[in-house]
């Protein structure tokens, strides 16, 4: 969940698992801040995305190098119809400055196959 809020930079999901989600995602944009090699491993361990990590220190991390705390935000939408579960969209606080054109994504080698005839 954490690797899709990373790469949408905002999701829809229950109001439980959207605090569960805050509680896990901010130490990790704090150790995405300081961009050194043990942090990234770190990171790495709880997150088995390596485009997920590498988008997280790469563009979020150093956007919020100046903010001490408090990345993410937690809207409350309502209840669902059919099992009135508590819904609430949690997203960056300035998701605006991360533009999804900033998603770090590793090159996709593509094999050009040459026609012999």
């Amino acid at each position: 969940m954490a690797s899709s809020l990373i790469e949408h930079k905002r999701i829809k999901t229950t109001h439980q698992k959207a605090i569960a989600l805050q509680r896990f995602i901010e130490p990790m944009i704090t150790k995405a801040k300081d961009a050194t090699l043990h942090n990234r491993r770190q990171v790495l361990k709880s997150l088995k995305n390596q485009d997920a990590v590498k988008t997280l220190f790469d563009v979020i991390g150093p956007s919020y190098a100046d903010r001490p705390g408090g990345y993410t935000r937690i809207i409350k939408l309502g209840s669902r119809v059919n099992d009135a579960a508590k819904v609430s969209l949690i997203e960056f606080v300035d998701k605006f400055n991360l533009e999804a054109d900033n998603v770090v994504e590793e090159p996709v080698s593509e094999e050009v196959e040459s026609e012999d005839n």
